[in-house]
Order: structure tokens, then C-alpha cells, then sequence
């Protein structure tokens, strides 16, 4: 499963991080994709004092978020706090995360 995640809400991205964290736990293949408005949560999420940030390192170092948007990332200029978190920026689909990569690989998609 491939999490596209769009929102800026943190409740709506724990709720990713929690079914991505328990499909790894159960031995399913899980993926986090960080799209749109989305990629403003990163620089807040990497600091120790968020209330999600534990939840939030424990996918990352679990290597469940493959990255955020490139082009929105740039977009919503968090550019630079991407790039400081470690997480790779995706760009395969004119500057954007495609879709169908993930499909070719078996994945199952959900837009949140």
C-alpha cells in the first residue's frame, strides 16, 4: 500500500503514519508519499517538541516515507526544510510524485 498524502492536517497524517506503521508490523509492504500542502508538515514534525514527532521518526527511520514532492515542496517553500529532514524529493512526473510507478510495482494506492 502507498500512502499519497495531500492535507495539512497532522491528525490526517497520523493516521497515515499509524496504518503505515501497522501494515509494516504485519509483515505488508507500505509506502508514505508527502504531496501538495502536505510537505509543510515535515519541518514541524522533525522537531522534538511536535506531539507527533516520535510517531512521525519511527516511520521515517522505519523507511516507510519515500519523500515529499519536489515541485511542492518548492511551491510552498519548505523546499530547504525537505532537504534538511534527510527525505528524498520526488520528482519523477514533471517535478511531482507519479502514481504509476508505484502501481507497475504492485503497490495499492490511497489519496489522503
Amino acid at each position: 500500500m502507498v500512502f499519497f498524502v495531500f492535507r495539512e492536517e497532522a491528525v490526517c497524517f497520523v493516521h497515515v503514519l499509524l496504518n503505515a506503521l501497522d501494515f509494516s508490523q504485519k509483515g505488508r509492504l507500505a509506502r508514505i508519499v508527502m504531496e501538495g500542502p502536505a510537505v509543510k508538515l515535515v519541518g514541524s514534525l522533525e522537531k522534538q517538541e511536535s506531539q507527533f514527532h516520535s510517531l512521525y521518526m519511527k516511520a521515517k527511520n522505519a523507511g516507510l516515507i519515500d519523500g515529499a514532492c519536489m515541485a511542492c515542496s518548492r511551491q510552498f517553500g519548505v523546499n530547504d526544510e525537505i532537504v534538511k529532514s534527510g527525505l528524498p524529493l520526488l520528482s519523477d512526473m514533471n517535478g511531482h510524485p507519479g502514481i504509476l510507478p508505484y502501481i507497475e510495482r504492485g503497490f495499492e494506492v490511497l489519496i489522503f
